[in-house]
């Protein structure tokens, strides 16, 4: 057996009987202090635990998300009628898709950016207008030549009235010109405009009554609406209440449309009513917008190339005079990605403050421009370099976001004015992951800081303590 003496002498930690031990003030202090200090650092060490660090690399993008890239906006366009606006996406690799209209909404907005009525229903777009075969036929001048004097008078004097706005400089204008007259001249002689009274077909010359088409919202040519009388003008905020025609213009077909409008309506209940009777559903008439502007929202899936997203005014049987589109913008959200809730974006940026800063750099941006004679045919373009950023806990990917940098410009253009987006995705990407904190070195630490400041707070009371019975000894010695 082994004594208790023999295992006493291993002891590292021998006693001094407490008869032997002296206390001091100068001691008290130091334990006071050494005390405050070993709790003082104990929190920062415990908070420094706490605490989640990153660690910031560059790697080559690694992305989970497949070959595609989602691009979320919501952008008003003041200028821009819905019943043209466009949105196309192209890239370097020959992708070239028009008028998407999947994934968009649209919704006619007033001047100050507010919406005029519920969602804006483009329709399906016909392949091909068809047209009279061009000859040297004489069709003399059926319509009735509108002005901003004779405009309401007739638009009241007739239960429908069916208005050509057109341009002469315009292509599609001159090729609907002669179905037109021919189909307005047959009308006529149908129902006799001083002995019916039910239908009237007019035109009028954007180039002389700017204002006039201007307050309809002609922004391409030609334009065909149809005003009915006592509905052309709404109660609720003015606006206008009326249909674009998309159909087929060739003189057969306008004629047979016409008629369609004029069958519900009998002679008789123009002096009863003044409010048409309900008619069948049409693809080839549709309301007309009920403001000049567009709030265009929604998202487009894009290949992580160099490609474009293209706002423009589109047509393939109208034409635009480009020295008057105006495609000044003001963008309310612009992101890549998938979106981010703000509840997450928040508790992120509590951990890493700079995350999320560069995820939507054009919120809340206006780029205004005025069709002048010095400021005309204005495209607008936006630059944009796009770097994912991946945040990657012990165990899982926690946050996967695309961040921007845009650079704007306004640029004249010999085409059709445009806003275009351009947007360039970096190979690599940043990965920001969380660094491991084992427990075991927390504990180690915390043993350093008792053990250290108790060694430490020990040096100097053995010094302070020999320093002060050396000076009472020189003291003792002086006196003797």
């Amino acid at each position: 057996m082994v004594s208790s003496t023999k295992i006493k002498s291993v002891d590292f930690y021998r006693k001094i009987p407490r008869d032997l031990t002296e206390a001091s003030l100068s001691g008290a202090g130091l334990s006071i202090i050494a005390a405050l200090s070993m709790m003082f650092l104990f929190g920062m060490e415990l908070n420094d635990y706490m605490r989640v660090s990153t660690a910031t690399s560059v790697v080559v993008d690694k992305s989970s998300d497949g070959d595609f890239l989602r691009i979320d906006f919501n952008i008003s366009f003041p200028a821009l009628s819905c019943e043209f606006a466009s949105v196309d996406v192209s890239d370097v690799l020959g992708t070239n898709r028009l008028n998407l209209t999947k994934t968009i909404r649209k919704y006619s907005i007033d001047s100050k950016l507010n919406p005029t009525g519920p969602e804006f229903r483009s329709g399906a777009v016909a392949i091909a207008i068809k047209h009279d075969e061009q000859d040297d036929e004489e069709y003399g001048e059926g319509s009735v030549t509108l002005t901003a004097r004779n405009f309401d008078r007739i638009s009241h004097q007739h239960a429908i009235l069916v208005v050509n706005f057109f341009a002469p400089w315009c292509y599609w204008s001159n090729r609907l010109k002669p179905s037109w007259e021919k189909a307005a001249k047959i009308i006529r002689e149908r129902y006799d405009p001083e002995m019916d009274g039910r239908i009237i077909l007019g035109k009028v010359d954007c180039t002389q009554e700017a204002e006039l088409c201007t307050r309809n919202h002609i922004q391409g040519y030609p334009s065909i609406r149809i005003f009915r009388k006592g509905s052309d003008v709404r109660n609720d905020h003015g606006h206008h209440d009326h249909e674009s025609y998309y159909g087929d213009r060739d003189t057969d077909t306008l004629v047979k449309t016409m008629e369609d409008l004029v069958a519900p309506i009998s002679v008789q209940s123009l002096s009863a009513s003044d409010s048409p009777a309900t008619e069948k559903k049409d693809d080839a008439k549709r309301p007309a917008p009920l403001a000049g502007g567009c709030r265009i929202e929604g998202f487009v899936r894009v290949k992580k190339v160099p490609g474009n997203l293209i706002v423009s005014a589109r047509s393939a049987s109208h034409s635009f005079d480009g020295s008057q589109m105006n495609m000044s913008h003001v963008i309310s959200h612009f992101s890549f990605g998938k979106m981010i809730t703000p509840r997450v974006m928040s508790d992120m940026k509590r951990l890493l403050p700079h995350l999320g800063l560069s995820h939507d750099r054009l919120n809340g941006l206006s780029y205004i421009s005025n069709p002048t004679d010095s400021d005309a045919n204005v495209t607008i373009e936006h630059y944009l370099q796009v770097v994912k950023t991946e945040v990657m806990t012990r165990s899982y990917k926690l946050l996967e976001e695309y961040e921007y940098t845009a650079h704007s410009s306004l640029s004249h253009s010999h085409n059709i004015p445009v806003a275009k987006f351009h947007f360039e995705l970096s190979p690599m990407q940043v990965l920001i992951t969380e660094n491991y904190k084992s427990f075991s070195h927390f504990i180690t630490n915390v043993c350093a800081i008792i053990g250290g400041v108790f060694t430490v707070a020990g040096i100097v009371d053995s010094i302070l303590h020999n320093t002060i019975r050396m000076m009472k000894k020189v003291e003792l010695g002086k006196n003797y």
